[in-house]
């Protein structure tokens, strides 16, 4: 936001200002007098009901002037739209002021709160109050924190496929004059691994440079030559397979026959069946024995 060219007055409305220590849940806020007594401290939370709950709250307590560290967002908007004045204190300010109270530099949101409203009671003659934007500012200024969003996560995804092209694909890193130009990436589309990119020859590429709408003062020859000169690609360690005409120790047929003996790991399958023992009937005990029928005798 743009500052007034005026200053503010030499004491401020009411004889009290106020000071708000902003964060991202809640907002510390401390009003003091003309002596720089404290008259109210209290906290409200980021919300839409505790936005609108300061303005009031600050009027209730007779402060007419604010003094907080940023200079937009919500918090300041609802401030301005209540037509309280409003004054911007940086953050490097406020932490060099901690002395000047005695604090030994730690980080407080009640005690910083009431650094930025007791300074607005002080310093009046070097600070001035903070004028609302005009409706075409404040969307250049969108636009502008926008388009700077846009270019730090867009150099970040180049930084992240560079990085990945020097272990993939090396010489696609410095083929062009920008790894996320158009003709970069189509590239990367048509040659996505070095097989593919090993296929192209100077006739092939100024074939494929004028499919793609080149327009670069680079022959094919030189990118060509780029593409062979880059350092070969990172491979990975293969897996190990042990050959059969070489097992290597400990896994030669004398060890595996050693294993098939060990008595700790018997090998079912190459063991035969055992023959099943003939089932024998033996005799039944004396005492269970049945009896044999005797003849009846005719008297």
């Amino acid at each position: 936001m743009d500052s007034a060219p005026a200053h503010l007055p030499n004491t401020p409305s009411g004889a009290v200002t106020a000071g708000i220590d902003w964060a991202r849940d809640d907002h510390a806020v401390a009003v003091v007098d003309a002596t720089g007594r404290t008259l109210e401290r209290f906290t409200v939370p980021h919300t839409a009901q505790g936005l609108r709950d300061l303005p009031r709250r600050l009027h209730r307590a007779g402060a007419g002037e604010v003094a907080i560290e940023r200079p937009d967002g919500p918090v300041v908007q609802s401030l301005l739209d209540a037509a309280l004045t409003v004054v911007v204190i940086s953050p490097n300010q406020v932490k060099n002021l901690r002395s000047r109270y005695g604090s030994a530099g730690n980080k407080d949101d009640r005690f910083d709160a009431f650094v930025l409203a007791d300074t607005l009671r002080t310093d009046r003659a070097r600070l001035r109050p903070l004028t609302p934007d005009s409706p075409r500012t404040t969307a250049l200024r969108v636009t502008c924190r926008a388009r700077k969003d846009l270019v730090h996560h867009r150099v970040a995804l180049a930084n992240q496929l560079r990085a990945h092209l020097r272990n993939a694909l090396p010489g696609a890193v410095g083929l062009f004059a920008d790894i996320d130009s158009p003709v970069s990436l189509r590239f990367l589309v048509r040659f996505d691994c070095q097989d593919r990119a090993d296929w192209l020859t100077p006739t092939r590429m100024s074939a494929w440079l004028d499919g793609a709408g080149y327009s670069g003062r680079t022959t094919a020859r030189t990118l060509c030559r780029r593409l062979k000169d880059a350092p070969p690609r990172a491979h990975r360690k293969p897996r190990h397979r042990p050959d059969p005409r070489h097992p290597g120790p400990g896994r030669g047929p004398e060890h595996r026959h050693r294993a098939d003996q060990s008595p700790l790991r018997p090998d079912h399958r190459a063991t035969a069946p055992a023959p099943r023992r003939p089932r024998v009937h033996l005799p039944a005990p004396l005492g269970n024995r049945p009896r044999s029928p005797t003849p009846r005798r005719d008297r």
